[in-house]
């Protein structure tokens, strides 16, 4: 079974969060949608622990993440589901 897809947002403002979601779950990708506004412990861990400073952060595992609107790699990943 695969991971659990996790897309790190700042909320429904966040136009590349939304664009990145709106695509996933076109392609039938399954994520869970975690607001790094609300919850301290997963912004220090996109910030601190992956280095990213912007919006949305897409984390497929450990060692497969990436940060903003990246149609490439959503495609990437709805090739390999």
């Amino acid at each position: 079974m695969a991971e659990q897809i996790k897309v790190y947002t700042t909320g429904p403002s966040c136009a590349r969060c939304t664009l990145t979601k709106k695509v996933l779950t076109s392609k039938g990708i399954e994520f869970v949608e975690v607001n790094i506004r609300d919850n301290e412990d997963a912004r220090s861990y996109v910030v601190e622990d992956l280095g990213y400073s912007e919006a949305p952060v897409v984390v497929v595992t450990d060692e497969d993440h990436w940060s903003g609107f990246r149609p490439d790699q959503i495609d990437r990943i709805a090739r390999h589901r």
